[in-house]
């Protein structure tokens, strides 16, 4: 049922040349699932040169027959859905349910771009003379070179993927080396489809070692790169050194305001499941909620009464509504956030425990009476850990929600047009969901601000990140 594990180079499926391997985990219950190769540096060299090659193949290709493998690549997701969402389930531990959807997303990301790819029009900028034509012109960067981590192993690395070929380069990408599966079962979903040899290549290893080598090579004319603040900053610098056009989306920590007029009862059912999806791994989650006082007692109850009620166990089960955490270093970590809000005053409402003895599970939680200076406020728990503190007046809750140097994205709850547009006025975040959690699209932007990162994903704005703008200027004589 899980994937055979193995890298892409040059339209070929291979091992590392030097036979290191890494065991991939089943989160759910520890055990193996198979033996992970890395890539050596003549490894490496390899992928780099056949992305060299693959780039003048592709860029060559008219935009409309690139489009034709992409939608080709997009059918056989579609048709392989329930296939790689046992892969994605197994590796990462979600749901099977949010698996299936995120593998459904996959697709549409693909097929969008391979539309908008079609759509990367240059414009005629009128001369001051009228023998002088001016253009500008979209052209492809070149090769580049795509990070992804391990919570969302399909969409990520489809939005990478799709963006770069849609736009005409070739890529090598080094997926999670955790969650290696999903990313191979794209990729072979463009080699059968027909995908010239080089356009996309595929590695794992030591993070650090590959993309310092990649990032590092003449080859390589732009990034992409989806995690951790402190790596986006590592890896921004070493771009920066070549002058390597980069795209950054880092950690978020989203602040979600229930103002006064609305139903607490129905948004806590709306936040919750928000809130635990994928056991709250995700970059965009809801994280910090801020309940005004006059709604904050029966929001906080709802909230703790579904929390309490979640069924844990293994994503593949039909029953199970959240599954385990990705891996072991997230159990220490969330226990740390709950230590920490239980030590300055906080209340468990809900959960602040692990889940067994077998896999990574962790209990949903959900603190109240948290401190300003608790940990879980200021720094993003990537976790199913939900701190809930009411508050009194509009200004009040803006400077809370904008205190923090993330701004990836933010959400609230409210019937008063004037208050929405105030708050997507005055909020700092990149992304702004108001009466729904609903921000992320193939077809609209995505992307950070402040430390969150910069650069966007999706949208023609996502394709435009892999297009450079030439101008052209030309007498008649």
């Amino acid at each position: 049922m899980y994937e055979t594990l193995a890298m892409y180079i040059d339209g070929q499926w291979c091992q590392g040349s030097e036979g290191k391997t890494e065991d991939v985990l089943n989160p759910a219950t520890g055990a193996s699932l198979g033996r992970l190769p890395h890539a050596s540096r003549s490894d490496l060299d390899r992928a780099l040169e056949a992305a060299r090659k693959g780039f003048k193949v592709w860029r060559n290709t008219n935009a409309y027959e690139r489009a034709k493998v992409m939608r080709k690549a997009a059918d056989v997701i579609r048709q392989r859905q329930e296939q790689i969402s046992q892969i994605l389930t197994l590796e990462e531990g979600k749901v099977i349910a949010e698996a299936r959807l995120e593998v459904g997303t996959t697709a549409d990301i693909i097929e969008w771009m391979a539309e908008e790819g079609r759509r990367a029009y240059g414009r005629i900028i009128p001369g001051r003379a009228p023998n002088v034509r001016q253009m500008a012109i979209k052209e492809p960067i070149g090769a580049c070179a795509a990070f992804t981590p391990w919570n969302f192993p399909g969409i990520t690395p489809a939005r990478k993927v799709a963006g770069a070929i849609g736009a005409g380069c070739s890529l090598i990408i080094k997926a999670s080396e955790e969650t290696p599966g999903t990313c191979i079962a794209i990729v072979r979903a463009f080699h059968d489809a027909g995908l010239p040899a080089g356009v996309l290549n595929l590695v794992f290893g030591v993070p650090n070692d590959i993309s310092t080598y990649l990032i590092g090579s003449p080859t390589i004319r732009k990034i992409s790169f989806t995690g951790s603040i402190p790596v986006g900053k590592h890896l921004a610098k070493m771009a920066a050194d070549g002058m390597k056009k980069a795209t950054m989306e880092l950690g978020g920590h989203s602040p979600v305001i229930v103002f006064d007029d609305v139903d607490p009862v129905k948004v806590a059912d709306m936040a919750a499941a928000g809130k635990y999806r994928n056991a709250g791994q995700v970059c965009i989650a809801p994280t910090r909620f801020f309940v005004h006082e006059s709604n904050y007692k029966k929001f906080a109850e709802r909230f703790t009464e579904i929390a309490s009620g979640m069924k844990l166990g293994n994503g593949l089960e039909a029953s199970s509504q959240m599954g385990p955490l990705a891996n072991a270093r997230r159990i220490g970590a969330m226990e740390n956030f709950v230590g920490d809000a239980k030590a300055k005053g906080a209340k468990i409402a809900a959960g602040g425990e692990r889940h067994g003895n077998e896999g990574y599970f962790f209990r949903p939680t959900v603190l109240t009476d948290v401190p300003p200076d608790a940990k879980v406020l200021n720094d993003e728990p990537f976790g199913p850990v939900a701190p809930i503190m009411p508050f009194k007046t509009f200004d009040e809750v803006i400077e809370r929600a904008n205190a923090l140097p993330f701004g990836l994205a933010a959400y609230a709850f409210t019937n008063s047009t004037k208050t929405a547009t105030a708050v997507a006025n005055e909020i700092e975040s990149g992304m702004v969901g108001v009466n729904h959690l609903a921000i992320s699209l193939p077809e609209t932007p995505f992307g950070g601000i402040k430390e969150s990162g910069y650069g966007h994903e999706g949208g023609i704005e996502g394709l435009d990140a892999y297009l450079n703008t030439k101008f052209v200027t030309q007498l008649g004589i």
